[in-house]
């Protein structure tokens, strides 16, 4: 177990592609994002208004947010990795009220859940939303 004093928070707005896909794996997180696309991750990376790592003291990266904000209404948390290895020290629920904090807390946060972590949001406080509802991406 790593010391969570000894974990860095920035805001990274040039986060690099095979940092970002390396940890995804790390994460399982890859099972849902098109990391075998390199352009596809370019594009999420670069359109992102919010990216916020964690690091150890050495520089490793074992967290990241990427946020869509309006910084006016609302956040779309896009994605929440936490390397497994780094998991249930705090470092997720860290990286979301940083992230939260910078696109503003009058802004609402939102995220779609992995199945596998639904039952985390609520210990942070989140309360589940019944009415959302999504069309599919279309493969080109």
């Amino acid at each position: 177990m790593t010391d969570t004093n000894s974990i860095t928070y920035a805001q990274e707005p040039e986060l690099a592609r095979a940092e970002f896909i390396d940890l995804l794996r790390r994460s399982t997180l890859d099972q849902r994002r098109p990391v075998d696309q390199p352009d596809v991750i370019d594009g999420m990376l670069k359109h992102a208004d919010l990216i916020l790592t964690a690091r150890t003291a050495e520089g490793q990266l074992v967290g990241v947010s990427r946020a869509i904000t309006d910084f006016s209404y609302c956040t779309y948390l896009s994605d929440l990795a936490v390397d497994e290895a780094f998991q249930k020290q705090g470092i997720g629920r860290t990286l979301i009220d940083k992230t939260h904090d910078a696109a503003g807390r009058h802004t609402s946060l939102i995220l779609l859940s992995a199945p596998a972590a639904a039952s985390y949001y609520p210990h942070l406080g989140m309360r589940k939303h019944e009415s959302c509802w999504v069309v599919d991406r279309v493969s080109t």
